[in-house]
């Protein structure tokens, strides 16, 4: 489909969840998840065996290509060399230990978009207004609504397999039809409510190489535009991928940067996980063609935040 200025908008108004669970909504398509759906995602669990989703923080991917963002800085108060040295003896009683801190910014790693991170023009998602996002965080729409939404069932839909490669190319627009077409290859149906995680290689092709140049915010392979209709169609809960930003780089369009943002988050109001950590996953999913599992991903609980850090598991 062609992909301009007026295709954001028409999609945004034939796509928009505002007001479907009420002027007063603040967690969108996760309504999508019931109880009953957490229910039989804890069936799913046959094995007991855990994968964790999100990719370490030492990893170096942020390189400043967007938004100014930094790469984790892990800081050491206190040591085991402090402790051996006395420094820590004085004065008595004392309490020898190891203690650190961290800094970085929301998005640097594994994490998820709040409904607060995206505006389409000057409106957030259900139609509030973007300036109640300011300097002291999101008065609506921030992450914390966000904290005991996150579990169901998980679906791995490995692209990059069903298409014979161990990586996307960049640039290659993953299609309505190629979502479908993974799907029943896999022999897994994808329903309301549940959390799809697409892998396309991205990020384990950067690990091999050990070089992050243009990981986060350069070129990638990702969701085509048209993807927005197949995420409103299905009703899934959340969207999730191994790629910086989820959509194909360079985008299907120069009038508008990631467009596909645009439409996903402010209006149909869906979830979205980026830079999955999905190797050892995809490769047991592969193994034992079960391809669902039991999903959790809660967010720090940071009220205001447009963004949290991650550690996503996969319990098949």
């Amino acid at each position: 489909m062609k992909v301009d200025r007026a295709a954001i908008y028409e999609a945004a108004k034939k796509l928009s969840n505002w007001g479907r669970w009420g002027a007063d909504d603040q967690i969108g398509t996760l309504n999508n998840v019931s109880p009953e759906d957490v229910i039989n995602a804890g069936k799913l669990i046959k094995k007991g065996k855990v994968f964790a989703l999100g990719l370490s923080l030492k990893e170096p991917i942020q390189s400043g290509l967007f938004g100014g963002r930094w790469n984790p800085i892990h800081t050491m108060l206190a040591t085991g060399t402090d402790a051996a040295a006395g420094n820590q003896d004085i004065p008595s009683p004392y309490l020898r230990y190891a203690d650190d801190a961290i800094n970085m910014p929301c998005q640097a790693s594994t994490q998820w978009d709040a409904l607060c991170h995206i505006f389409l023009d000057d409106k957030m998602y259900n139609g509030y207004d973007a300036k109640l996002v300011d300097a002291r965080g999101a008065k609506k729409l921030g992450i914390e609504h966000t904290r005991d939404k996150m579990a169901g069932r998980g679906v791995l839909l490995d692209v990059a397999r069903f298409k014979g490669v161990e990586s996307l190319d960049d640039g290659y627009a993953i299609t309505n039809a190629d979502l479908d077409a993974c799907a029943k290859q896999q022999g897994v149906e994808i329903r309301k409510g549940d959390f799809v995680i697409v892998r396309t290689g991205h990020q384990e092709r950067c690990l091999k190489k050990k070089d992050w140049s243009g990981y986060a915010g350069g070129d990638a392979p990702g969701m085509a535009f048209e993807t927005c209709y197949w995420i409103r169609e299905k009703d899934i809960a959340a969207i999730c991928t191994d790629t910086w930003g989820c959509e194909v780089r360079p985008n299907e369009t120069n009038e508008a940067n990631q467009p596909w943002h645009w439409v996903v988050i402010p209006a149909i109001g869906i979830s979205m996980g980026e830079i999955f950590y999905l190797k050892e996953l995809a490769e047991d999913c592969a193994q034992d063609k079960v391809y669902e599992f039991f999903f959790t991903a809660p967010p720090m609980h940071l009220p205001g935040a447009a963004g949290s850090p991650i550690n996503p598991q996969a319990i098949k």
